[in-house]
């Protein structure tokens, strides 16, 4: 199945402009017009065969940058030697013969709703957040240190927000449909932005919409290394109640900018929409507009700032969710989803010290993940799914806890704290709401956790089948720089395993 999004002009034979222009890029796959026309006429009736197809009316996208252990998480190996299995011990969780770390004892109980597949492999054990959220089809370290690199491919939740563009699909006065929280990735870091979550070839104006977090860590976070000296009052380690998610800085309307000059202004610049409406639109004139349409709905949107105004949940709300940035960052992800908005991601960034980020634990993993990753991530992930089940969202909400890559079976005992390192043969992701299977376990690894011993599933995998249950087709085209016809989940294929 096959459909190219681009200009929405139409031509007399319903096919658009953009589409046929890109028909001759389709002749690489042996593609013609009459084959185009027959697989246009074939999509609709496919697409409603396939279980599950636009069941997810959103998306909460989790991502514990630096990659979690699949040992201490998702995948125990209880029976295996001490190097293997390591300090934590396993716990049952409600699903018959699904056991977790057993410092996960929050969501023990509520594995039932959820999907996990322990057999995800990809060859690039490196910190590519690109590569598992896009369909690029290879990777390198390069890659990593150039968010804007014309190489790379758009990020799902950009790609979710083209194609929804592109279809005419309303989305709520001034809510973005694609968000990113708490800040610009690595944006509070001793580095600079790292490629991720950007809208490569399909323009800037398909980008996340980045709020920023306003307020101070209570806790000192747990050391990365060694070496470090420097102690960080880290929020995600906790934070109190004051500190909030705002519209970034430059966003903002100054204190003396007036709703009526505002309004002047908008006056003003529409004089000039005649001349313009003359020009040929070019994605580049699209993506002006769609910028300032966005800008001005941002400044003024009083259900924008609403939705991100944690501070109105009640108390005991905001405590179950965890007193920390991961986890208020999540309870704000569930209010951008009740305020209409499509796909909200919520990265456990850095804050001042990179390292590798948040989740790299090299060295001191034990203590990292016993004091201040685990127990954060056993709140906010609960609290989400249960939130989420309570309110009766979560069969149209889909939510996927994943990351980079894995970690090592054998536990490098020789840094303080022990370390497990980068690996990307075999890892766990989990899955629940917006038409994921309940309770299942998808694939296998061998008894050391480090090779998958069934049912292999790569990222670009679970790209496909995410878009699948927000109802785009995983096999879309959409044009890169030179005009050429991509698919937005690159080589993935729908995985009807983790299916409901």
């Amino acid at each position: 199945m096959l459909r190219v999004l681009g200009s929405a002009t139409k031509l007399c034979d319903g096919l658009t402009r953009r589409e046929l222009l890109h028909l001759g890029g389709l002749g690489a796959f042996g593609l013609g017009l009459s084959d185009m026309l027959r697989l246009r006429e074939a999509q609709g009736a496919a697409e409603k065969q396939t279980a599950g197809f636009g069941k997810a009316k959103a998306c909460i996208l989790l991502f514990p940058y630096g990659s979690p252990p699949q040992h201490e998480t998702f995948d125990p190996k209880p029976e295996a030697p001490a190097e293997i299995q390591g300090e934590m011990k396993s716990i049952p969780t409600s699903v018959p013969g699904l056991n977790i770390c057993e410092y996960l004892p929050r969501l023990a109980p509520i594995m039932d709703r959820v999907t996990v597949v322990r057999s995800v492999t990809h060859p690039y054990p490196l910190h590519c957040v690109a590569y598992t959220t896009s369909g690029i089809p290879d990777y390198d370290v390069s890659l990593e240190t150039r968010p804007r690199d014309p190489r790379h491919w758009p990020y799902i939740g950009s790609v979710v927000d083209y194609v929804d563009q592109r279809r005419g699909a309303a989305s709520p006065d001034g809510m973005p449909r694609n968000i990113g929280l708490p800040w610009l990735l690595n944006s509070k870091s001793d580095l600079p932005p790292l490629a991720g979550p950007y809208a490569a070839f399909l323009g800037q104006a398909h980008d996340p919409f980045w709020p920023t977090f306003d307020g101070k860590g209570t806790k000192i976070g747990p050391k990365l290394s060694d070496a470090q000296t420097k102690l960080v009052s880290d929020p995600y380690a906790g934070l109190t109640p004051e500190g909030r998610f705002i519209v970034s800085d430059n966003a903002r309307l100054p204190d003396d900018f007036t709703l009526d000059r505002l309004d002047r202004r908008r006056t003003l610049l529409d004089q000039f929409d005649d001349v313009r409406l003359r020009l040929d639109r070019d994605p580049r004139t699209q993506n002006y507009d769609r910028h300032r349409h966005t800008a001005f709905s941002l400044l003024t949107s009083s259900r924008l700032h609403g939705a991100l105004d944690v501070a109105r949940e009640p108390a005991p709300v905001r405590e179950r969710y965890g007193m920390t940035l991961f986890g208020q960052s999540c309870l704000a992800a569930r209010r951008m989803v009740e305020a209409g908005c499509r796909f909200v991601t919520v990265f456990w960034d850095a804050y001042e010290i990179f390292a590798g980020c948040a989740w790299d634990t090299h060295a001191n993993h034990y203590p990292r993940l016993k004091e201040y990753l685990l127990p954060g991530m056993d709140l906010a992930y609960s609290a989400l799914i249960l939130d989420l089940e309570q309110r009766g969202l979560l069969d149209e909400t889909l939510v996927l806890w994943i990351s980079e890559h894995g970690r090592t079976p054998k536990i490098d005992s020789k840094p303080i704290g022990a370390g497990r390192h980068h690996w990307s043969r075999a890892y766990s992701v989990a899955l629940a709401g917006g038409g994921i299977a309940r309770g299942k376990v998808v694939g296998a690894t061998d008894p050391t956790g480090g090779e998958v011993a069934d049912t292999p599933v790569s990222p670009k995998d679970i790209l496909a089948t995410s878009l699948h249950l927000l109802g785009i087709d995983a096999h879309t085209l959409v044009p890169n720089l030179e005009g050429r016809p991509l698919p937005v989940a690159g080589e993935g294929v729908v995985r009807e395993e983790m299916l409901g």
